[in-house]
């Protein structure tokens, strides 16, 4: 029997979307966005990184990221400063780094319920797949 790739492809879509709509509206009761607390944790994983390092790390365009970069500056969440040669560095501040650590909380949970529906092994499976689907990305 051969895989329906088209289906695959949906399904994969589906859960991803699943996943952002959950995520949002649990982190909106924080008073973040997905999209921003994912800024907040690249900025974290990523010390010292330009703004278009970030852009790529969170799947946005570098314009894209530059104006939530300002819009976490504008919140608090974030410090900008000069790095080297024309590199901006961003920072967090106590206030993002507390969304994100608060964000994490609610996380963790969210996770739990989305994949409840699998076993270990079969995320341990899903993971697996996953990541060998994206190596080198």
């Amino acid at each position: 029997m051969t895989t329906d790739l088209e289906a695959l492809g949906l399904a994969i879509k589906r859960a991803q979307y699943r996943n952002h709509r959950t995520m949002d509206a649990a982190l909106r009761g924080i008073g973040v966005s997905l999209v921003q607390w994912d800024a907040l944790r690249a900025i974290e994983r990523m010390p010292g990184a330009s703004g278009h390092e970030l852009a790529v790390a969170t799947f946005q365009s570098d314009q894209a990221f530059g104006t939530l970069a300002s819009r976490l500056v504008d919140r608090g969440f974030i410090v900008r400063s000069a790095g080297q040669g024309r590199r901006v560095a961003h920072t967090l501040t106590e206030a993002g780094r507390t969304a994100l650590v608060e964000g994490r909380q609610l996380a963790t949970g969210v996770l739990w319920d989305l994949f409840a529906p699998l076993d270990d092994g079969q995320r341990t499976e899903l993971l697996r797949s996953l990541r060998k689907l994206t190596e080198g990305m």
